[in-house]
């Protein structure tokens, strides 16, 4: 499960990384570290002219009577993704980029009395998080007004061994050389587009204990992703024999 994630970059940023053209609104976004559901953050749409848009957390359908977003639909398990109605259309169609730069887990360590947030991400050669993509879905509901709503979902899948200690769920992080296949119109199928859902390869991850302030939607700043407890950022595996 992806419930809260960091983006620590601007919108132009994001842009000049994943080359696409943005949106006034997205242009101008700040960095990010507390992000929750049903709050917009900028996504990437299309593979030959790519845009960077706005887009709220959490998968509202087209078809839906009202634009109220499940909690359920924040995430979309890979596992028969292909036939499920909020997701069948979105997979053969609509699939898009979710930048990020990392995302957020917790489990209760033995003896704890609460569940202890670690921050993931991909380890980095010269110090600075590295901004990576998301695979996400998208959607667009429209009103009787004719106004549009464009929501997303992040797919995730099981676990690697890095984050298994902490929580069976992870969401799919894409290899650089994979997104533009994930925003290729041409790749219709399930058969050609489920194997691009794959859980990331954990010698090239870190994840390190954080304050429980993330906890709370209120609480947003670089602070929330210092280490807590355990020194500098180690793996979570590493963390988790420790307790």
């Amino acid at each position: 499960m992806c419930g809260r994630y960091a983006l620590q970059a601007t919108g132009p940023i994001i842009a000049a990384r994943f080359s696409a053209t943005p949106s006034p609104v997205a242009a101008g976004f700040q960095p990010r570290f507390n992000i929750a559901p049903t709050q917009s953050i900028p996504i990437i749409l299309g593979r030959e002219e790519r845009q960077l848009e706005m887009m709220q957390w959490g998968l509202i359908p087209s078809w839906s009577k009202e634009p109220k977003a499940n909690y359920s639909t924040i995430n979309a398990r890979v596992e028969g993704i292909e036939d499920k109605p909020a997701y069948r259309k979105p997979l053969r169609s609509q699939r898009c980029l979710v930048p990020a730069t990392g995302f957020y887990e917790w489990n209760k360590p033995v003896g704890s009395k609460e569940k202890i947030p670690y921050h993931v991400r991909l380890k980095s050669l010269d110090g600075n998080p590295q901004l990576f993509a998301l695979a996400g879905l998208y959607d667009v509901w429209r009103g009787p007004d004719g106004k549009e709503l464009k929501t997303y979902t992040i797919v995730t899948t099981e676990a690697n061994e890095l984050i298994r200690p902490l929580h069976e769920r992870m969401a799919v992080i894409l290899p650089r050389e994979l997104e533009e296949a994930w925003l290729d119109p041409h790749l219709t199928e399930p058969a050609q587009i489920l194997p691009l859902l794959k859980p990331y390869p954990p010698e090239l991850m870190e994840a390190y204990t954080v304050s429980t302030q993330v906890n709370s939607t209120a609480h947003e700043g670089s602070h929330l992703l210092d280490p807590t407890g355990y020194g500098s950022p180690q793996s979570a595996v590493a963390l988790w024999d420790e307790n």
